[in-house]
């Protein structure tokens, strides 16, 4: 099921983010990102392998038991792991801006999982109601501040006691596309204060990955552990309710 609720709040920045996204499928940056590209493989897996570990250290629930919301859930890929990894799909919401990739979430996942066409600062969700909230490269496509802060209140707001904001996302600015500004380590406590914050530097740079990933991905796996060359940050942040 898709639900589209306009937002009449930050209309300019909405607008700005939509004419972002267009000029992203006109420049044909799709085939990156397929699944059979060796360094998306590559780096989704050391992802994935980051974020699993890290769960099952901080304890919260079985994944059969999880309800878990993602903010900015594009055409579905992070709801398309969780079900993979055990989240039951009426367990999983997505909150999309980009009607055309809300759909395809939608048609990815089988329409078992939730769609919200909204923006992210405006989910109209219960309070509390999440074991888990996601968002990965959604913020970095945000230029406006007051934006990023009432998303993050709202991410805090629907977290469940004892629950976990799990963030993925640029901390350098992106040199290949204008629209995508890096977020520090210093923004990102700015945004979750008094939060208990873990940051993990992750993702070697991705287009080392992509010259070396068909040819070494042993080489690739070593120099992701040099944190200068790593372009993301994985976090795991427990706000003080939490």
């Amino acid at each position: 099921m898709m639900i589209r609720e306009p937002s009449r709040d930050f209309e300019d920045e909405e607008a700005r983010i939509r004419a972002s996204y267009k000029r992203r499928e006109k420049a044909d940056v799709h085939a990156r990102y397929s699944d059979d590209n060796p360094a998306h493989i590559l780096m989704t897996r050391e992802r994935n392998e980051a974020v699993l570990h890290a769960l099952q250290r901080i304890g919260l629930p079985e994944f059969p038991g999880m309800h878990v919301l993602e903010l900015g859930c594009g055409e579905g890929t992070w709801l398309l792991e969780f079900i993979r990894w055990g989240v039951r799909p009426e367990n999983l919401i997505g909150i999309e801006l980009i009607e055309a990739r809300a759909r395809e979430a939608l048609y990815r996942t089988g329409g078992s999982v939730r769609i919200l066409c909204r923006n992210a600062a405006r989910t109209g969700l219960p309070d509390a109601a999440f074991d888990i909230v996601l968002q990965s490269t959604m913020f970095t496509s945000i230029a406006d501040s007051a934006l990023k802060a009432e998303i993050a209140r709202e991410m805090v707001r629907v977290l469940a006691p004892n629950g976990t904001i799990v963030w993925y996302d640029f901390r350098i600015d992106n040199p290949f596309n204008r629209d995508v500004h890096g977020i520090s380590r210093a923004e990102i406590f700015s945004l979750f204060p008094d939060s208990t914050i873990e940051l993990i530097p992750i993702t070697l740079a991705p287009p080392i990955t992509r010259a070396l990933a068909p040819y070494s991905p042993a080489v690739c796996a070593l120099l992701s552990r040099v944190p200068f060359l790593c372009t993301h940050y994985l976090a795991f942040i427990r706000p003080p309710s939490s």
